[in-house]
């Protein structure tokens, strides 16, 4: 009988509820309807509020992350991590949003230190793993479904060229880290672009707070992503050029079969 697979998230999913549900969630529901009628303009069905608005859009990614555990029984890195983000936004913004419907003046900065802290601690960590038994970059790049890690390490020894292979792995973990520290930089810089001009006393200041974030996690895939990707992959050629010229491999050697 064949082991039965975990079941595994699914991209799509993830996606839909984690970002692009929560982003038109807070763009089209955050409006107050009470706020719409004293405006002279005409309340929706569907505007619910900017509170009811963020819980909402909150309460979808945490949702999904505790019926994913029930379902696989396993954690998932990337869902915790997720899930710390969403707890972070959620707790900033009961700080930031003001009893009498303002916002703090410094929401812009405090958010975009928030959007910074999760990829700066990640790049830390990477860096500070890599003398530990379990270095980040082999659970994230250099790992057994990419790589044919017994038999480059077998080639290594082969060679006595322990010295070399650390030296190229601690390459890559910088380089890999420092993904992670442009993913830091460009978060706050994302942040401070669309907090720019945010009035944070005016009468719709919640609902503008809100269509702010819809829009720093729309286009934070594009202007953060993007760039990353492309840092990944500039990463995992550094290593199968270092590696094949260090075992004397091609890519077909250094990488597993598919």
């Amino acid at each position: 009988m064949s082991e039965q697979k975990t079941p595994q998230d699914h991209p799509l999913a993830n996606i839909l509820i984690n970002v692009l549900v929560p982003v038109l969630i807070l763009s089209y529901l955050s409006k107050d309807p009470a706020l719409q009628q004293q405006l002279g303009k005409i309340a929706k069905p569907w505007h619910i509020g900017p509170l009811k608005a963020m819980i909402l859009a909150l309460t979808l990614p945490v949702g999904y992350g505790i019926w994913h555990y029930v379902k696989t029984r396993k954690g998932n890195f990337f869902s915790a991590l997720g899930l710390v983000s969403v707890v972070l936004s959620g707790g900033l913004t009961l700080y930031l949003w003001n009893a009498n419907g303002t916002v703090k003046s410094n929401a812009g900065f405090l958010f975009g230190l928030k959007e910074a802290l999760i990829p700066l601690v990640l790049g830390i960590a990477v860096l500070t793993s890599h003398r530990s038994a379990s270095p980040l970059i082999r659970v994230f790049l250099y790992n057994d479904t990419l790589f044919d890690i017994p038999k480059i390490e077998a080639r290594v020894t082969e060679i006595a060229a322990h010295d070399g292979y650390h030296r190229l792995l601690l390459g890559a973990t910088k380089l890999f880290a420092a993904s992670f520290f442009l993913s830091s930089l460009m978060n706050l810089g994302l942040a401070q672009w669309f907090f720019h001009g945010f009035d944070a006393t005016a009468i719709d200041a919640l609902e503008q707070y809100n269509a702010i974030i819809a829009r720093i996690t729309g286009w934070g895939f594009a202007v953060i992503g993007v760039p990353i990707v492309i840092f990944l992959g500039f990463t995992l050629r550094y290593l199968l050029k270092g590696l094949e010229k260090l075992t004397g491999f091609g890519n077909d050697d250094l990488m597993c079969p598919r």
